[in-house]
């Protein structure tokens, strides 16, 4: 799945001349924790809720109230932004979406398409997808089976599923140390006690059963 089919295209932003309280309504006003920054169009930051709470002076400052307002209401976001913030293409997977996130440590990617940010990407967006992929809340079974890590094993497994006309709907498969792996196979059906008894019968053990109804 690419990154475009998961963004929120047409982000709210800010630009660097406007200032912490501007930047805070907009976060508040939207429930959003991020704003890519904009100028002339080009994106040159990014500002979050964090870096407004780093930049605003402490409570055992000696500020009164309003000073503090001034002093807020004059500081612009480009004191405070982070720039050159890492971006993704709409056409790059999700996985790399993921990868960047992790190697940065950022749970936010802008989208950038020839110099243009054409949206947002962040980490929630990649949970999500992670469970629509693995099917977890599609009604029907998940099965995962324990199967020696060699080529035909997968082909095997899912022969047996086509055997009794079970269409397969999610397939994933965890690696692990032993030589042996963690196939997932979800299909459409609550009804998979022979399929179940076909895969003991040749060898494979199922680990876990999961059914949404």
């Amino acid at each position: 799945m690419f990154v475009k089919n998961k963004m929120t295209a047409n982000p709210f932003t800010i630009s660097p001349d406007h200032t912490i309280p501007d930047a805070y309504e907009i976060m508040t006003k939207h429930g959003i924790k991020r704003l890519p920054v904009l100028q002339d169009g080009k994106l040159v930051g990014v500002v979050s809720r964090e870096d407004i709470a780093h930049a605003s002076p402490s409570k055992a400052t000696s500020f009164t109230v309003g000073e503090l307002t001034y002093l807020l209401a004059k500081t612009k976001i480009s004191k405070v932004m982070k720039r050159n913030p890492v971006a993704i293409s709409p056409n790059a997977l999700l996985e790399e979406a993921a990868l960047l996130m992790r190697d940065n440590g950022v749970g936010f990617l802008p989208v950038v398409e020839d110099g243009k940010l054409v949206g947002v990407i962040t980490e929630s967006d990649i949970f999500d997808s992670f469970i629509e992929l693995l099917g977890f809340r599609e009604k029907g079974t998940r099965l995962t089976i324990e199967a020696i890590d060699e080529p035909g094993r997968l082909a095997n497994l899912t022969g047996i599923f086509a055997r009794f006309g079970a269409n397969i709907t999610n397939v994933a498969v965890y690696r692990g140390a032993s030589g042996k792996s963690a196939v997932v196979i979800g299909i459409n059906s609550l009804n998979t006690s022979e399929i179940e008894k076909c895969i003991e019968e040749q060898g494979y053990k199922i680990l876990y059963k999961l059914q949404n109804k």
